[in-house]
């Protein structure tokens, strides 16, 4: 792809003008991408490399019918314009329906505060991952298996539409992963953080404490008694509650799962309640500097911040430009794909809870026997059920943090659990760490935070479940 954006204005322009009568809506994505990859299990190395990638992808729409073809060569490009269009026409036989945009041409980066990544020689990537192994190995003689994976990627993309939009967006996303599992005879028990940023390369280089105390919690986990399986009243962390909010409430936000799901469609109807007048929930890429943070979403959107409940009513939904205009709703700048080899669908960005006025400390008050859990190390959700395990937990008893226990995984119904909140709490934190997945479109950087939660009757017990 070549490197100024002038070089490929003249280029698109006349594609989009020679071939935009056949259709109702054409889009080109020219994508550039670079990155590294590195694995390592125990002093091991499984992945060592780095990797560049040219391509693109062409959406285009006939009477509702969508087309769409990926390609890594560009002089094949008025091919893939044509296999696309050949495909919407096929498919097309209803009404094309697309919220309406403002066309805009724009050249933006999000801001680096600190190293690009790309400056770092592979091999002093490769030292940090060896030494955060090794701190993981060198907590206890019971770490028996250890893992350490960094990445780091800069996408340059160029949008251009049929309706006069022309934009050029680069961002940087670097992210750790890092799991230490201790056994102690039958007894297996693992630890595990991940940490992202879109600021700078010394946002990993930092995490000495984090990846020791990752390790330091598996082999605490041999020596406690599992939760006794029970409902409780349950005090969360705030990176549970991003947790939560993002997979249990924040999916069945996205418009392309309520307008195909007429169950869904009723359930989640705007002005229904599903909360206190304290709750409130957004979802945006607007707010600066998150994982889940841009300028324009894939299909040029603008990007904004969307309030989703509003004192415990719910207010928004998350949409494309097709769900808004089916939905007769605003665009929210969530139309998202992961590389130019998938479609934009809709997706989350930053998604969090606001933060309430009950301080932390009165969370735990009038709790005669619950549960305290901080962090989480799996979970699964279906439609509206979740079930997630926490990274860490103690017992509540008479207002007081107790013992610690293990094993300790909490479900319920999303909507239901969300109405048994009974404070929030006044501290707040952004959870960097997520890459979620949809569609098979998985490890899309996005932005969780939240505030201490206070949740009633909760389900608490079972076994473990599989890391998101």
């Amino acid at each position: 792809m070549p490197t100024p954006l002038a070089d490929t204005q003249n280029l698109l322009a006349d594609l989009i003008a020679r071939y935009r009568s056949q259709v109702d809506y054409l889009a080109i994505r020219l994508e550039e991408a670079e990155g590294t990859d590195i694995l390592l299990r125990g002093d091991r190395i499984e992945t060592l490399s780095e990797g560049l990638s040219v391509g693109g992808q062409v959406r285009a729409c006939y009477k509702g019918g969508w087309g769409f073809a990926s390609f890594n060569r560009l002089a094949s490009l008025a091919e893939q314009i044509e296999t696309a269009i050949a495909a919407a026409r096929l498919v097309g036989d209803e009404e094309t329906i697309l919220a309406p945009v403002e066309p805009i041409q724009a050249i933006c980066q999000l801001p680096l505060l600190g190293t690009d990544p790309r400056q770092i020689p592979l091999v002093q990537k490769k030292a940090l991952c060896s030494r955060y192994g090794e701190i993981l190995r060198s907590v206890d003689d019971r770490i028996a298996t250890t893992s350490v994976r960094y990445g780091d990627s800069n996408q340059r993309v160029v949008l251009a539409t049929s309706d006069g939009t022309l934009i050029e967006q680069s961002w940087i996303d670097v992210e750790m992963r890092f799991a230490a599992t201790a056994r102690n005879g039958e007894t297996v028990q693992t630890g595990r953080e991940t940490t992202g940023s879109r600021k700078a390369y010394e946002d990993l280089t930092q995490l000495d404490e984090q990846v020791r105390f990752a390790a330091q919690r598996a082999v605490n986990a041999l020596s406690l008694p599992a939760v006794k399986g029970n409902t409780y009243t349950v005090v969360i962390d705030p990176i549970l509650t991003g947790l939560f909010v993002h997979e249990a409430f924040g999916h069945l936000s996205e418009a392309d799962m309520i307008y195909e799901n007429p169950d869904l469609m009723e359930v989640m109807t705007l002005g229904r309640r599903f909360g206190s007048p304290e709750l409130q929930i957004f979802d945006g890429a607007a707010p600066a500097g998150h994982r889940g943070s841009y300028f324009y979403d894939d299909e040029g959107v603008p990007a904004t911040t969307t309030q989703l409940i509003q004192d415990g009513v719910l207010v928004g939904r998350l949409h494309s430009r097709e769900t808004a205009g089916k939905l007769g709703e605003a665009v929210t700048g969530n139309a998202r794909c992961l590389n130019y080899h998938y479609p934009p669908v809709v997706r989350m960005t930053n998604t969090w809870i606001e933060r309430g006025q009950t301080p932390v400390a009165d969370l735990f008050s009038g709790i005669e026997e619950g549960v305290y859990a901080r962090n989480w190390i799996g979970g699964m959700t279906n439609g509206e059920m979740f079930t997630f395990a926490a990274g860490e937990a103690w017992m509540i008893r008479d207002g007081q943090i107790a013992e610690p226990v293990r094993d300790v995984n909490l479900s319920g119904n999303v909507f239901s659990t969300l109405a048994d909140i009974e404070a929030i709490g006044d501290d707040f934190y952004w959870d960097e760490s997520g890459g979620c997945g949809k569609g098979g479109q998985n490890g899309l950087a996005v932005g969780c935070g939240g505030p201490s939660l206070r949740i009633r009757e909760v389900v608490v017990g079972g076994e473990a479940e599989e890391e998101i």
